[in-house]
């Protein structure tokens, strides 16, 4: 049996609970505790943003680049866990596929054309914010991108607008909702509002000029 003292504390406990949930939903937060977004039955937790951005870091130091940054990496982060999972509900939704052998040939291309797989790692982590370990997932994502230009040039008018269509209409299905730490997710943009352009390192930036 449940003593009166600890029913009063266990029913003011619940009652903290729900108020604090109350809270949540009406701040917009995503549903789901420690969450950065939720996209679709998918949890991008704030852990894996974390990782990601201690990860360009990392890379960043390993290379000598200065250790001060702009603002808006972590929110470059998210969009791209977003986005990430935005292209591949379209090619999904399109019974489109990327395989690794097409991955492994464009990487291999680029890192010949660059000079060598440790320059083409730096390359992304300066330009693009790709850590080294996913390196693999900006080549997928990319293939996926000009896969959805339905066999037209992707920097065409017609590519592009194919391209858009796919993401829009993926993003929508997926019921995208953000932690408003990082901003909001713009459907239509498809891409994070209130998010920073200028979140590179200011040495990263020099670097491939």
């Amino acid at each position: 049996m449940i003593r009166t003292s600890s029913a009063r504390r266990l029913r003011a406990a619940l009652g903290t609970a729900v108020a604090a949930a109350a809270l949540a939903a009406c701040s917009g937060a995503p549903a789901h505790q420690g969450a950065a977004a939720v996209v679709g039955s998918d949890r991008i937790s704030v852990a894996q943003v974390e990782a990601r951005v201690a990860a360009v870091r990392e890379g960043a130091a390993q290379s000598g680049a200065a250790t001060e940054e702009q603002p808006g990496l972590a929110r470059h982060a998210v969009s791209d866990l977003i986005l990430g999972r935005v292209v591949a509900r379209a090619l999904a939704d399109r019974s489109l596929t990327v395989s690794q052998s097409e991955v492994d040939r464009a990487r291999s291309a680029d890192a010949q054309t660059v000079g060598s797989e440790a320059k083409l790692a730096e390359l992304l982590r300066a330009k693009q914010g790709v850590p080294a370990a996913d390196v693999d997932g900006f080549y997928r994502q990319q293939i996926g991108l000009v896969k959805l230009a339905g066999g037209q040039d992707p920097s065409s008018a017609d590519g592009d607008a194919a391209i858009r269509k796919a993401l829009v209409d993926a993003g929508t299905a997926l019921h995208i909702e953000v932690n408003p730490r990082y901003g909001t997710w713009n459907t239509t943009e498809i891409g994070l509002e209130g998010s920073s352009e200028n979140w590179l390192p200011a040495s990263g930036q020099a670097a491939v000029r």
